[in-house]
């Protein structure tokens, strides 16, 4: 088990960097995988790449984060707690192009929309994204160069 560690722990603390965009909690939970590794590698059926099941294990309980997180989330006692909020134009300006963007690449299908996550926001390599997707690195990068076109097509295929 700590050569399956020292070979995919920092892919499995990218993807969950990439998920939750805080150091911290992909820390936490990358130790969490691979605790939950060792309690269920008899599951492990040789199926899959031991790191797709890694990255499996890794979306679960970062789910599971989420949902306890949700749960856990005081509510402010004073008024005066809360930090200001901007001006519903200042939101509408700072983030609409941003927000465009992610609609449109949550508007993606699947596998290419998880490519696209793993990239931009898990900055991982289309040789990691291909082994924690099981596909090849070609495929990683021809899924990904695909999806950036629809993009810029404003979602539709380029059917060149």
């Amino acid at each position: 088990m700590d050569d399956i560690y020292r070979r995919h722990a920092a892919t499995v603390y990218k993807y969950l960097l990439s998920l939750c965009h805080d150091p911290h909690t992909a820390e936490e939970l990358t130790q969490e995988t691979f605790y939950q590794a060792v309690r269920s590698i008899g599951r492990f059926d040789g199926s899959c790449q031991v790191s797709t099941w890694l990255c499996q294990i890794a979306k679960h309980l970062f789910y599971q984060h989420l949902r306890k997180q949700r749960r856990e989330t005081p509510l402010p006692e004073e008024e005066g707690a809360l930090p200001p909020l901007p001006s519903a134009e200042e939101e509408v300006l700072d983030q609409s192009g941003r927000l465009d963007l992610l609609r449109r690449v949550h508007g993606l299908p699947e596998p290419g929309r998880e490519v696209v996550y793993l990239r931009i926001f898990g900055n991982l390599s289309f040789r990691e994204i291909g082994a924690v997707l099981g596909r090849t690195e070609t495929w990683a990068r021809v899924t990904y160069y695909r999806c950036k076109e629809r993009l810029k097509n404003g979602g539709e295929w380029d059917e060149e």
